[in-house]
């Protein structure tokens, strides 16, 4: 429901400069109840590189005008280097970055209309600075809310998982954040001073992907950032919010038992996005239950959040497999601590019959998959308004090695990661095996729950890696993705095991063969608690007035028009993703990228490339960078760098 009338009347403050020590200023958009000036009130931070102008307002207008209606200061910070902030950005989640952050909240707590109480919150990026601040204590930092985000960058974030480097998340990313910094901040904000502003940030910008492929075990770098190190050291409230769709939801557990702060979990059935729009539904008023959170945290009202189970989470119903959901069925459960107190481990048995009960003799299997497994897979990250979820996993199941149940008598329920356990021994010195559990239908369809990756050599963890001798045996253990769904009666739960993913993973140096000997799935059943129906429902979603662009095609492109503030753009992308499938180093993956920004004779075109291959030691990173002011080309920039391989 679209709500116009508020509380209180809303005052927008365009764009404002926060000024840093260092003399780099931040740009900040800003929304006020109009009598904030009389009556200060708290401010909640969104802290983000995406452009507060012309990036993130379609979203930013259902959120921040509807919270300065409740009596809160909204407020939308461009990072340094990025929008219209000056300075430069060399990295994600740097300490710079932190460092800013910081002092932005030591600004807003001092101003006029502030009360000198602020909140963080944020999605994806936003979640996880809103962690890593935390953890660094400002004092008037009260509370955050962090969505869709992570407590460990190496594990659970889009550039490694299981020790294998994510391939089509990674690389996507790191490109469309490269293409997203090289574009200049706006002339009608910033005047003049657009033009050096702009040629100094393109030709410093550094090739992100480069620096993160040099890290290819988890040191120092990932550790940086990552508040799994010391959850201790976050000494405010956290809510931690995310979606069973989405790839960040595995940390939202580790939060819940590794922070000792007030906290609360939600997690929905949703992809990336704010559970007020995010997709797939069912959507909440999660905008009503943030406020509930600030009310408590920022005003010291009783709203009795706080005496809610500590987790909310989304039951998920079978559903036919689908690369897209609009709603996913289901019902709300709750759990007043984590672990949960009724959850207990289903052990079956990877056995010669299929996964059983009981333990039983199982003939060694070998698996050596195409290195095409992996179509079905969907993105890692899936943002649910395309077509980029996992769908039937049959074809990519009949080229894996299969155990499965016999058609169950009575429904089985999980909540939280399931983990398999394997005797395995290699024929190369480095190998992936990847794990998924399917739901199959009685109509033979195959819908994967859950799934978990491993590079072998990273075994014994990800800090140390060690390459496998041939035919040697070792005892792994794999930890799926955290999931709440349901296995009907008379539906069959699958493990399937391959040791390709493709465009999911990299594939490794060599096309390797991995005998199992012995193996164990454990899955978390919670039993149904007649308690989860008397829970109260979340309110209808609400948001205030929407923002949206005008439509317009120009020569082919798809061309959207900011009316509000008369600026044009328009992106066309192209990415394609190879490998043979009896050759892993026949892997190529290839993004480019066009963007456009014009208002009037103003025009502004960038073309971003981006290649990635490999050989057996070494990958191969190739990129380019053309700027363009009208017909002028006014930067070029090329990159070629050979990067050998770690354990990967």
């Amino acid at each position: 429901m679209i709500v116009t009338n508020f509380p209180n009347a809303v005052r927008v403050i365009e764009h404002t400069l926060i000024p840093l020590r260092d003399g780099t200023q931040l740009a900040a958009r800003i929304w006020l109840p109009d009598d904030a000036q009389r009556n200060p009130v708290p401010a909640v931070l969104e802290y983000l590189p995406y452009r507060k102008r012309d990036g993130t307002y379609e979203r930013d207008a259902l959120t921040h005008p509807y919270l300065a209606g409740h009596g809160y200061a909204g407020v939308r910070v461009d990072l340094r280097g990025s929008g219209e902030s000056t300075g430069l950005l060399f990295d994600e989640y740097a300490k710079q970055e932190q460092d800013d952050g910081v002092e932005v909240i030591a600004w807003l707590a001092a101003q006029p209309w502030c009360n000198g109480s602020v909140g963080m919150m944020g999605i994806s990026w936003g979640g996880f600075n809103g962690l890593q601040i935390a953890a660094r204590r400002p004092p008037a930092l009260k509370a955050i809310v962090t969505i869709c985000s992570t407590d460990d960058r190496y594990t659970d974030d889009a550039h490694y998982m299981g020790g294998a480097f994510l391939t089509k998340a990674g690389l996507e990313w790191a490109f469309f954040f490269f293409s997203l910094m090289c574009l200049p901040p706006d002339p009608a904000l910033v005047g003049d001073s657009w033009r050096p502003m702009w040629l100094e940030r393109l030709q410093n910008i550094p090739l992100f992907q480069e620096n993160w492929l040099q890290h290819q075990r988890r040191d120092a770098y990932w550790q940086h950032g990552s508040v799994r190190e010391d959850y201790a050291a976050i000494q405010c409230p956290v809510y931690a919010v995310g979606g069973w769709t989405d790839g960040y939801k595995n940390a939202i557990p580790r939060l819940l038992e590794g922070l000792k702060v007030p906290r609360k979990a939600l997690i929905g059935p949703w992809a990336h996005g704010y559970p007020h729009f995010a997709l797939p539904g069912p959507q909440i008023g999660f905008l009503q239950e943030i406020l509930r959170w600030w009310d408590y945290w920022l005003k010291g009202i009783d709203t009795g959040v706080m005496d809610e189970p500590m987790l909310r989470a989304w039951m998920t119903e079978s559903v036919k497999p689908a690369s897209h959901h609009d709603t996913l069925p289901g019902r709300w459960i709750a759990e007043p601590s984590w672990p949960p107190p009724g959850v207990m481990l289903r052990r079956l048995f990877l056995t010669d019959a299929g996964l059983r009960e009981a333990a039983a003799p199982l003939t060694a299997r070998a698996v050596c998959s195409p290195q095409t497994v992996g179509k079905c897979a969907g993105d890692w990250v899936p943002f649910g308004r395309g077509r980029d979820q996992a769908r039937d996993q049959q074809e990519d199941d009949t080229r894996s090695l299969v155990f499965e149940t016999t058609p169950r008598d009575q429904p089985i329920e999980i909540l939280g990661a399931p983990i398999v356990a394997l005797d395995v021994a290699s024929d190369r010195p480095i190998a992936n095996l990847v794990v998924r559990l399917c739901d199959v239908h009685p109509s033979g369809e195959s819908l994967r729950v859950s799934y978990g990756v491993l590079n072998l050599a990273h075994r014994e963890g990800h800090e140390q890696p060690a390459l496998l001798a041939a035919g040697e045996r070792h005892r792994v253990r794999i930890q799926l993705n955290d999931a709440g769904s349901v296995f009907p009666a008379g539906h069959k739960v699958r493990l399937a095991i391959s040791t390709a993913y493709w465009p999911m993973i990299w594939p490794g140096p060599d096309t390797a063969t991995v005998r199992i000997f012995a193996g164990t799935l454990d899955l978390p059943q919670r039993p149904p608690n007649p308690a989860d129906a008397r829970l109260t429902p979340f309110a209808e979603p609400e948001t205030a007035p929407p923002e949206k662009p005008t439509i317009v095609r120009r020569d082919g492109v798809r061309i959207e028009r900011i009316d509000r503030i008369g600026l044009e753009s328009g992106t066309q992308d192209k990415t394609e993703y190879h490998v043979e499938d009896n050759d892993p180093l026949s892997a190529v993956a290839e993004l480019s990228r066009t963007q456009t920004l014009s208002r009037n004779k103003w025009q502004i075109r960038v073309e971003t490339q981006l290649r990635l291959s490999s050989t057996h030691d070494t990958f191969r990173l190739q990129a380019s960078l053309r700027a363009f002011e009208g017909a002028n080309q006014v930067c070029r920039r090329d990159w070629d760098r050979a990067i050998p391989r770690d354990f990967l």
